[in-house]
């Protein structure tokens, strides 16, 4: 099977042409596959599997998978480099592209190239979810709401960007947080489906810096729809305007909350690292 790897602010994924390729469907087999080819000591390495598909609806249908082989409706980063691939590859060569996801039909634009290859992006991630209902969370407002874990009270804002996220504002982002408690806040009672949970230091109401505990995956350099989500909650909370720079450990992402269409912009690099194929019969062996 033929691959490319590719990422986005470094928040990297194996990439499958499935235009040309076939990707196992059965979910046992499926599970097995991502979990391998995402190992980074003992597959391609990287944070998840996406494939690109053929769509009835769209140029092109961007289908999901976090490193332990579980689905996810949307990412960011991701989508930008699906955009990148269709585009460059002649799968769609146009300057504004539609690609499907199970969060709905997304709009990217290319807003930079180099030598002909679109190397910026810009996607229209849609409005943002924040009927608690709909995150789901189990929560009453969803905006700074107190909830008990173990030993301590934690202020948390949800917002679903297509995935369930939880934002919570800190003095710095440290690995005390990110990595202890990011995993325990993944899996709290509130959050049924599990979410991803970003921690956020505000610099100022332009500028914000972002670590990420992904759903399914644990800390990653970037996380697009969360910062999409972090966008939305500086707005809500009122720690920031609604243009903000989110600064990851992977790159820098450009947001905006645009008030006319309620919708979220998100702007950021997506770069092709390599292509290589893959023997399918060594890994499920």
């Amino acid at each position: 099977m033929k691959f490319t790897k590719m990422h986005g602010c470094g928040n990297d994924y194996v990439y499958i042409n499935c235009f040309e390729e076939s990707f196992p469907t059965d979910a046992t087999v499926r599970e097995k596959l991502v979990q391998q080819l995402s190992d980074r000591h003992f597959g391609i390495g990287g944070d998840g599997v996406i494939l690109i598909c053929p769509s009835e609806v769209a140029d092109a249908r961007m289908v999901m998978y976090n490193a332990d082989g579980s689905s996810s409706a949307m990412c960011g980063n991701g989508i930008r480099c699906v955009a990148k691939f269709v585009h460059d590859h002649g799968i769609a060569r146009k300057e504004t592209l539609t690609i499907e996801t199970a969060a709905g039909i997304k709009t990217i634009r290319v807003v930079e190239k180099k030598e002909g290859w679109a190397v910026r992006l810009q996607v229209d991630m849609g409005e943002p979810i924040l009927d608690p209902a709909a995150i789901p969370a189990h929560i009453s407002h969803g905006v700074e709401e107190k909830i008990a874990l173990e030993d301590r009270t934690l202020k948390i804002t949800a917002v679903s960007m297509g995935n369930p996220h939880g934002i919570l504002f800190v003095d710095e982002p440290t690995d005390e947080w990110v990595l202890k408690i990011g995993p325990r806040l993944e899996r709290h009672p509130i959050f049924p489906q599990r979410a991803n949970i970003e921690f956020v230091q505000v610099l100022s109401p332009q500028e914000v810096v972002m670590r990420v505990w992904e759903r399914g995956t644990g800390e990653t350099l970037a996380c697009g729809t969360g910062a999409s989500a972090v966008c939305v909650a500086g707005v809500l909370t009122g720690k920031t305007e609604r243009n903000v720079l989110i600064h990851l450990p992977g790159g820098d992402l450009d947001l905006v909350w645009d008030a006319e269409s309620g919708h979220v912009l998100m702007t950021g690099p997506a770069t092709e690292v390599f292509h290589g194929e893959i023997a399918l019969s060594a890994l499920l062996s």
